[in-house]
This record gives C-alpha cells, sequence and structure tokens, in this order.
C-alpha cells in the first residue's frame, strides 16, 4: 500500500503501476496526480482512476482515517461499477494487429455507461495484445501477451470478429464491407486499423527466411529461425534494437554473425547480442541516440555490434529459395540465414482509396482533436491517423506508440458520446538496452538544439530537445524518474527554457 499526503490529505492505493509493476513510491506527484516513473502512466490519487496511460487498469484505492495524530488504512479494493446507461446504438471498431486504440475505445463506451451493441473487427485471428512483448519475450504463445482474455470482452458485452479484414467502407449508407463477403452496418465507426511493415525493394526480399516482426507467429518464427544463425536485420532504427530475445541463445551461437541495415545506416551485429525493449519512438531523438559518440550506440558496439553508416542494402542472394547472403552498395557481401525487415511502416488506409475520407500524402487518416475524420460519425485513432500535436504547435504527426494509441482511443470514446473532449496527452517512449533504462517523453521532431546533462561515458545522463528555444522534449538513460516529472511539466503546458534546462 502507498500512502500519499496532498495539502493535508491522506490517500492510500495500490503501490505498483499496473502496466509493468513499477514501484509508484519512486514516481511524480502532482496534486492530485501520481505518475508512474517507468512508462508515464497517471492516476487520480483520491480515486485510483487513469489520468494517463498506457496502463489500462485503474490502480486499488483504500479507505484512509487519522485518529489521535495516526493514520489508518483499511485494505478495501475499490469496485468498479459502470454509469448510468446512455442511449441504445451500435458502435463499430476496425481494429489494427494490436487494437489497443479500438479495445480502449470499447472499455470506455462501457465505463461511461453506454449499453448498445459494440463490435470490434480484426483481421487478426488474437484479441489485442502487448506487441512491445514480441521483441522482449519471443518464446511466448500468443495468449500469454493478450492485454484482455476473450472472457473479459464477453463479460463487458464486446463482440470481438477476428479474421475479419475490412475491404471498402459506404459513408453513405453507414456500412462496412469484409473480405469474406459479408457486411455491417453502424452508427458510429472507429477506424483505427493500425500500420504495417514497410516491404523491401530489393531483388530477393521474397526469398525464404525473410521476415518482418508483426505478430506473435513472427516473433516465434525469428527466435526459432536465428537461434545460432546468421542474422541480418535490416533497419538500424529502434526495430532492429528491440529483438533483444532473439539474442538469448545458446553460447556456441556467440560465434555467428547478424547484420542491420538501413538506407544510411548499416551494423553487424552477433544475434546472441541483439537488444532493446518496447516501443520507443523511432524519430530525430533516437536518431541522436544512436549517434556514434552517444551510450546507446557505444553499448551496442561494446557487444559486438559493428556500424556500417551511409551502406545501403542493394540485393539479397540466396539458395534454393532460402537467402543466404546480403549485398551491400558498396560490394560487400555478409552471410544471412535470416532477414528481419524493419525500415518504417505504412498505414492500413488503402481499404479507403477513392472514399471520401480525408487522407495525407502517405496514407494517415487526418482527424481533428476529438479524433473525428472530415466524415460524420467516423473516427479514427492510432498509428493510422495524423493528428495536430500541441508540442508542435498544432502540426500534424503521425506517432506510433500504444500510449498515444490508447488516448486515441479514449478521446474517440467520449466524443462518440458526445462528451466535446479535446485529445491531451504528452507521448511517451521506453526502452531497454543490456538492462539500462532509456525513457523519452515529448516530440522532438524538428528540434534544433539539445542540452545533456550528466555523463555518456558513465550511461547516465538526461538530454533535453530544444525548438525555438523551449523544451519540446527529452530522454534519459538510467535517470528516473527525470523524464516522467519532464513530462508532468510538458502535460501542464509549461515552458522550459533552455536556461532552465542547464
Amino acid at each position: 500500500v502507498l500512502l500519499l499526503r496532498n495539502r493535508k490529505v491522506f490517500s492510500a492505493l495500490g503501490s505498483k503501476c499496473p502496466h509493468y509493476g513499477a514501484p509508484l513510491s519512486k514516481g511524480v506527484l502532482r496534486g492530485e496526480r501520481l505518475r508512474c516513473p517507468w512508462h508515464g502512466a497517471c492516476f487520480n490519487i483520491r480515486t485510483g482512476d487513469i489520468e494517463e496511460y498506457p496502463s489500462l487498469d485503474c490502480i486499488s484505492c483504500f479507505k484512509v482515517t487519522v485518529e489521535d495524530g495516526k493514520v489508518f488504512v483499511t485494505a478495501k479494493k475499490k469496485v468498479l461499477t459502470l454509469s448510468a446507461a446512455t442511449e441504445n446504438e451500435q458502435h463499430l471498431g476496425l481494429a489494427s494487429p494490436v487494437g489497443v486504440a479500438a479495445l480502449v475505445c470499447a472499455e470506455t463506451l462501457r465505463q461511461e455507461g453506454f449499453t448498445g451493441r459494440i463490435i470490434m473487427a480484426t483481421k487478426e485471428k488474437h484479441v489485442p495484445y502487448d506487441k512491445s512483448k514480441l521483441s522482449k519475450e519471443m518464446h511466448l504463445k500468443a495468449e500469454d501477451v493478450y492485454l484482455r482474455k476473450p472472457e473479459f470482452l464477453d463479460a463487458q458485452g464486446i463482440e470481438f470478429w477476428t479474421e475479419k479484414e475490412a475491404v471498402s467502407v459506404d459513408f453513405q449508407k453507414q456500412q462496412v464491407r469484409f473480405m469474406d463477403g459479408s457486411s455491417q452496418k453502424y452508427h458510429q465507426l472507429l477506424i483505427a486499423t493500425g500500420s504495417h511493415s514497410s516491404f523491401l525493394k530489393v531483388p530477393g526480399a521474397d526469398l525464404q527466411n525473410v521476415c518482418i516482426l508483426q505478430t506473435p507467429e513472427d516473433s516465434r518464427k525469428i527466435l526459432e529461425l536465428a537461434t545460432g544463425k546468421n542474422l541480418v536485420i535490416v533497419g538500424a532504427s529502434f526495430i532492429g534494437t528491440r529483438l533483444d530475445r532473439a539474442s538469448r541463445v545458446p553460447a556456441p551461437a556467440r560465434d555467428t554473425n547478424g547484420t542491420s541495415l538501413q538506407p544510411g545506416a548499416a551494423a553487424v551485429l552477433p544475434a546472441w547480442v541483439l537488444a532493446g525493449h518496447s516501443c520507443f519512438h523511432s524519430s530525430t531523438a533516437w536518431n541522436f541516440l544512436m549517434n556514434t559518440e552517444t551510450s546507446p550506440f557505444q553499448m551496442l558496439q561494446n557487444k559486438g555490434v559493428k556500424f556500417h553508416m551511409k551502406s545501403e542494402l542493394c540485393e539479397l542472394k540466396g539458395k534454393d529459395g532460402k537467402v543466404t547472403e546480403a549485398v551491400l552498395a558498396n560490394g560487400k557481401k555478409l552471410p544471412a540465414d535470416v532477414v528481419v525487415v524493419g525500415i518504417g511502416s505504412t498505414p492500413n488506409s488503402a481499404f479507403l482509396k477513392g472514399t471520401s475520407i480525408a487522407r495525407d500524402a502517405k496514407g494517415a487518416i487526418l482527424v481533428d482533436l476529438h479524433m473525428q475524420t472530415n466524415v460524420p460519425n467516423v473516427f479514427a485513432a492510432g498509428d493510422v491517423v495524423s493528428f495536430p500535436v500541441a508540442l508542435l504547435n498544432g502540426d500534424r504527426s503521425s506517432i506510433h506508440h500504444q500510449q498515444v494509441a490508447e488516448a486515441h482511443g479514449h478521446c474517440a470514446a467520449l466524443n462518440m458520446l458526445k462528451k466535446k473532449k479535446e485529445l491531451h496527452t504528452v507521448p511517451f517512449f521506453w526502452t531497454t538496452l543490456f538492462g539500462k533504462s532509456i525513457r523519452y517523453a515529448g516530440c522532438g521532431k524538428g528540434y534544433t538544439d539539445t542540452v545533456v546533462k550528466g555523463s555518456l561515458e558513465q550511461q547516465k545522463f538526461l538530454i533535453f530537445y530544444l525548438r525555438d528555444g523551449h523544451v519540446t522534449a527529452a530522454a534519459s538513460l538510467n535517470c528516473d524518474p527525470m523524464v516522467s516529472l519532464i513530462a508532468e511539466v510538458l502535460y501542464l503546458g509549461k515552458l522550459i527554457s533552455k536556461e532552465e534546462a542547464e
């Protein structure tokens, strides 16, 4: 139990964050708002309610009494109940492969008292799962990473349709048509179809054992294929460094090599040391962290990683239909038994081509701060959207991360219920390299200056990213809970000048 005092008022609540079990005693408290030190989830200390994701669950609250100068806590778990019912309509959500935006939208509708029909439809065969674990614990079965069990959805009265891919939407008739030929009408629609990994466009890209990391099946397949083999990872941004569990193979594999490549950057890696956790946003800030003079880059090099900067993959060669070699533009040839592609992503919005819904040049659906599209009664959320970002002065951006997708889903649900709620969130990303925690909050896109506190060499530092003289993002290595503190300041709309950062 965590006991807190705010303005002479005591609160008692669960001591660990429901997300990944972080000790909330090391978090950041501002007023009645408690922020997790690891991943930025926020809770109201009076009610235990979620005020910021990625946690899907509230924290337990307990009764506190003060008698004769002594504080007593009664361990009675908070019981969540649905509020009064709202009008009976039909909501349909088209879920992405991960489905977290649609999941939070559906749960929020129920929590807010909506009693009508809710349908979630996905082309996958799984309920929504924690995609970050696909690169952390690659041996796990799909059921081990489910965010909610099917029984939970059943209990909430949420219909979940698997292997049901949407192929078109008739916005005038308010009807979605699926791959199997069936169709479904809706009163309100959430499009949360996510994104898919971009495909290689080089000769040999269609060879066997050229993989992407998108599903639990992909994760287990890569682990099985890569153990003790020559592994090539195409993409030196964060997706490449996330595959740490693929590295945990028996000692004999330590003599094998793997390779990480992308247009502009390539790296040769022993497969057994390839590391990284979770869903850190691949952005300009991550690129700065991976600069050759910073700790994450050196940490990888110290484990046998050899980076070939400004090198491009031009061809994959194979034998008997299976990949055997990666050829670089400079002529260098690298042995490759397995290739994993992580060169960015593309919004899953092709099924909307030819409709009236507004999309940008990359295919991302344009939404406002209510997650509303330009089509009445149609909302969109998650990786598939481009939305106004406060830290970019309202300019649009697509941010691919679980916490942001959850915030989108929550906001969309409230606006489906006519609550006129604007999106208010600070993007929060995290990862771990070889046991060292990296946190990132804000939006560093277009940053023009940095302030570095601490020591890169000692692998303990805090980096501020500045644009127009003010901090818009921060990243840290082994400096918890500093990034959570900065995230809270940014959430409150306060400006941090360069002088204050220094």
